[in-house]
């Protein structure tokens, strides 16, 4: 059997195994390395982010139209080119959100019959002619239309990326990757609201929209002509399908999946609804998604009412630089610190969920602090040690979402987390906060409040490791891909294939989801998981 290509590793998927493939097929499969996959996914990222930032400066937004006396100002960007009221303004984001909620769990169930890639470059074509078409918009109506569908476009790559990145991240690398890749979100934001204070007064909202939809062009070029990277749940049986047609005796490392091609065929053949609800019966997926909503729902009143909450309280003008200041360097930061804590205590889902539970419940004394501070100075230092530990979560949330399903589901687990952290996270929180402070008319006393909810969501990530407890009679290892749809018995056993995993996650030789062990009973040293005498990635 031919060697795997050392410098563009085989995926090592939740069990370990590597398909063996020459250097030649391998480079030409995936038309780069992995660092490069990683690198082109982090720029497509930012320059969404950057679209998201950009929309909502000063520069491109703009401010309505307003009469003093007899003095009129026409207004600026789009807010004044339209005559915009703030409702009408505040419903470009909404048209934007129903655009990219409604598209990703279509693109994610699609991902299961099409090439994951290919959807990524459809997707990225119609980001492209959408923001086009934003900066060609007559009138409120058209651009709405192609806000929305920049969220569409938005949906594919949101939904899709992560799996690619978790499959070909480098032996215990993968929390890293995963957080390098998030980051892109607070960096993005950031330089979009530059950008759109530099490229609005200089070539107009409208020019400003135009560059944005030339500089993805490659992208869209690149995502749809480059040979895709190999991604696990579409490999393994399309090997074993070719193995048993060449009718061939000797197992080869892809017949070695036959059992989990066969597991993922029945996910092949479920529909959106069966496997949305399979989605929901996963204890482990379910925990961690209600926990990142609980989180969202803080982020997100943060985000919009923090700085004036900031300026209320200390009589700060500079509450919005501030603000975004402090929220860029320790989201950079706080992401990077959380891959790097998780992959260095090994990259268990038991590790992740007490690494989120704990760094949740620092983040929120320091923040709670902050809103408690008697001064600007002892404000600014809470809030920045409580934002980059509440960051930290970034990383290994979305690796528990991507880890604990049959991997053929593992887009439409990320395009579910997103709907969910959306639809009950920081899409009501930001009207909910306004609501209490204009109750409680005191702003230290709503943001404490609000910062409370912190706590909930890293109880209930405290209470998901439990439900996953170490064997008796192994110490606990880092191998995260052994994990392919949250059976105990995968998740820390040290030499557990791909095809022992999923037989024992669907097939009953190991322990279901809903068995008694995840409420707290240890698994016996005579498990009948067998071993292989090929080691998992340290992982």
């Amino acid at each position: 059997m031919e060697e795997a290509d050392p410098i563009v590793p085989q995926p090592p998927g939740r069990g370990g195994q590597q398909h063996a493939a020459s250097p030649g097929l391998r480079q030409r499969r995936c038309g780069s390395t992995p660092e490069s996959l990683l690198l082109l996914f982090c720029a497509i990222n930012m320059v969404n982010y950057v679209d998201r930032g950009a929309i909502a400066s000063n520069g491109i937004n703009g401010s309505p139209s307003h009469c003093q006396g007899d003095i009129c100002d026409a207004g600026t960007g789009i807010q004044g080119d339209f005559a915009l009221s703030n409702f009408q303004d505040g419903l470009l984001a909404t048209a934007f959100l129903v655009g990219l909620l409604t598209a990703s769990p279509l693109f994610a169930h699609a991902s299961k019959r099409h090439n994951p890639f290919r959807l990524i470059a459809v997707g990225l074509l119609v980001w492209t002619l959408a923001v086009a078409g934003c900066g060609l918009s007559p009138g409120l109506l058209s651009l709405l239309l192609c806000r929305m569908l920049v969220g569409v476009g938005e949906a594919s790559f949101i939904s899709l990326a992560a799996p690619f990145i978790d499959d070909n991240a480098p032996p215990g690398k993968t929390a890293q990757w995963l957080a390098t890749f998030y980051l892109c979100i607070p960096v993005g934001f950031a330089l979009g609201y530059l950008y759109g204070g530099v490229a609005g007064p200089l070539l107009g909202w409208r020019g400003a929209f135009l560059v944005e939809a030339v500089f993805m062009v490659p992208f869209v070029v690149y995502t749809a002509t480059a040979q895709p990277p190999p991604l696990k749940g579409r490999t393994h049986a399309n090997a074993a399908a070719a193995d048993e047609e060449r009718g061939e005796g000797a197992p080869s490392v892809a017949a070695t999946a036959a059992p989990s091609a066969s597991l993922e065929a029945k996910h092949e053949d479920g529909s959106l609804l069966e496997d949305s609800l399979s989605l929901a019966r996963n204890e482990i997926f379910s925990i961690n998604v209600l926990g990142y909503a609980a989180y969202t729902f803080v982020i997100g009143a943060y985000a919009y009412w923090a700085p004036k909450a900031m300026r209320e309280i200390f009589h700060e003008e500079r509450a919005d630089t501030l603000f975004g200041g402090i929220t860029v360097v320790t989201g950079v930061g706080g992401t990077l610190f959380g891959g790097l804590m998780l992959d260095r205590m090994g990259a268990t889902i038991p590790n992740a969920l007490m690494l989120q539970s704990r760094v949740t419940v620092v983040g929120a004394i320091f923040c709670l602090l902050a809103f408690l501070s008697p001064s600007i100075v002892l404000f600014v230092l809470f809030m920045a040690l409580g934002e980059f530990f509440i960051f930290a979560i970034q990383g290994p949330a979305n690796i528990v979402s991507l880890q604990c399903v049959p991997s053929n589901l593992r887009a439409l687990a990320i395009a579910a987390a997103t709907v969910v952290a959306h639809l009950i996270g920081d899409v009501p929180s930001p009207p909910i906060l306004g609501l209490l402070q204009d109750a409680v008319g005191n702003w230290r006393i709503s943001m404490g409040i609000f910062t409370s909810v912190l706590l909930p969501a890293a109880a209930l990530w405290a209470h998901g490791a439990t439900l996953v407890p170490p064997s008796q009679d192994q110490a606990v290892q880092p191998i995260l891909h052994s994990c392919n749809s949250c059976s105990p018995s995968s998740y820390n056993h040290p030499h557990t294939t791909t095809s022992d995993t999923d037989m024992a996650c669907s097939t009953g030789t190991g322990t279901s989801i809903n068995s008694p062990m995840l409420q707290g009973r240890k698994r016996s040293s005579n498990s009948s998981i067998s071993v292989e005498s090929t080691p998992l990635f340290d992982q």
